[in-house]
């Protein structure tokens, strides 16, 4: 994922949460508290294992109002996303 601003700067995620081990849905519920707490218009990078997670909690996020900027599979195997929020 090479997520890029307007301006062809990379794009920092404002926080982070690895979830990698988080059963569905509390994969998803954590994502969303943790957005509770952020400002509109931060990003959010979530770490995220495969098959349920990297399924549900983008499509979830989603349903919310965020916007969903970007996922990849990492060289290990599990997935990042990047979620702007609404």
């Amino acid at each position: 994922m090479n997520l890029e601003k307007d301006s062809g700067e990379p794009v920092v995620p404002d926080a982070a949460i690895d979830l990698r081990g988080v059963k569905c849905p509390f994969n998803f519920v954590k994502t969303k508290l943790k957005l509770e707490t952020m400002e509109s218009g931060d990003t959010l990078s979530v770490v995220l294992d495969p098959g349920e997670p990297i399924a549900n909690v983008p499509r979830s996020v989603q349903e919310e109002g965020h916007t969903l900027l970007g996922v990849r599979e990492r060289p290990d195997g599990l997935f990042e996303i990047i979620v702007r929020k609404a």
